[in-house]
């Protein structure tokens, strides 16, 4: 065998490379992701996380201590402009700010968002504090969540849930039964807008129909996320 040289590309700086950290049990992200990327230049490197059959505080907390590895199985080669944690719950019950130090452990990235500070940055853009929230989880998951927007200046006072703890059953909820509830409490003057919260729920097309209907912004788990994870490559 004979060896034949070569050069080396340099990587291209108008598409800094982002970095996301998904649950094992998600299956929307991913596919809603592809959709919010496809005219971005940034490519999205995925790693997985272990996560419970079922959103529960102990499941939730137990992603801690495997955030590192799951940063570590991102490609080595690269320095992110941002990594994003793709769990609205967990991060609420962990904390933003550890979520971060735990990636940062292993992994290279100027910024690590997750959707409980993506969501508090969008709606900074959009001028917006108070918002309704509907959520899949069962009311102790639902508890630490609201208590986190509240900390960080986002209002929850109106709030519904599908009270769903099983993964696969949330990924399953309807567009029509997620549209109804929206709609319901962003018809509400007191509230500037609807968060729908949790990555494993189907929001990317509902959304445009519940804001035709209320005539404020809609915000996700998975839209937020996305956004914010594109502000950080301006």
């Amino acid at each position: 065998m004979s060896h034949v040289p070569y050069t080396l590309d340099a990587d291209d700086p108008a598409a800094p490379p982002l970095g996301l950290i998904v649950l094992s049990a998600d299956e929307t992200i991913e596919p809603e992701f592809r959709r919010y990327f496809a005219d971005h230049p940034s490519p999205v490197y995925v790693s997985r996380i272990p996560s419970g059959l079922e959103v529960t505080p102990t499941t939730l907390a137990a992603m801690e201590a495997a955030l590192p590895a799951a940063a570590d199985l991102l490609p080595k080669g690269l320095r992110y402009r941002a990594v994003g944690y793709a769990c609205t719950s967990a991060s609420s019950v962990i904390g933003s700010d550890r979520v971060a130090d735990m990636i940062r452990q292993t992994c290279a990235t100027d910024a690590v968002t997750d959707p409980i500070r993506a969501t508090a940055a969008e709606a900074r853009s959009l001028g917006i504090s108070r918002l309704a929230l509907l959520s899949p989880y069962v009311e102790e998951v639902n508890e630490p969540l609201r208590t986190a927007f509240g900390e960080i200046g986002l209002e929850m006072d109106h709030f519904a849930s599908f009270g769903e703890a099983e993964e696969s059953r949330v990924v399953r909820i309807s567009k029509g039964s997620i549209v109804d509830a929206a709609i319901s409490l962003g018809r509400d003057p007191s509230v500037e807008g609807v968060f729908l919260s949790c990555t494993n729920l189907r929001t990317i097309d509902a959304i445009p129909v519940i804001e035709a209907a209320i005539g404020k912004p809609v915000l996700s788990s998975n839209r937020s996320l996305a956004w914010h994870l594109k502000e950080q490559t301006k």
